[in-house]
């Protein structure tokens, strides 16, 4: 559903947030429908991203706050193997060479 400006600009704020998670959705099954090969129109994915922008730049000058489709995931942790930085062996000292030539 291809939405223009005046119309997203007719929708109530409440309205906006639903169309929004609605076009993500449909984004969503694009994409899918495109990874699997089932997706035969694919115009419908830049229609798709247009009318999120769309709505989203109706949203900003209203001054409200997206809502988000999922939270984002914890941070990763790394995995620490137990050493401290003081229990790390130490570099080897490297003596200094002698130029080769013989004579210095």
């Amino acid at each position: 559903m291809a939405m223009d400006i005046d119309k997203v600009r007719a929708l109530t704020d409440g309205e906006l947030r639903l169309e929004l998670g609605t076009e993500r959705r449909h984004l969503y099954d694009l994409r899918f429908q495109l990874a699997t090969r089932q997706l035969t129109d694919h115009t419908q994915l830049a229609q798709t991203r247009r009318s999120i922008a769309r709505i989203l730049t109706v949203m900003t000058e209203r001054n409200l706050e997206p809502i988000e489709a999922a939270p984002p995931p914890p941070a990763r942790r790394t995995r620490r193997t137990g050493r401290s930085a003081a229990a790390k062996p130490a570099a080897k000292e490297t003596a200094t060479a002698t130029p080769r030539g013989g004579k210095s």
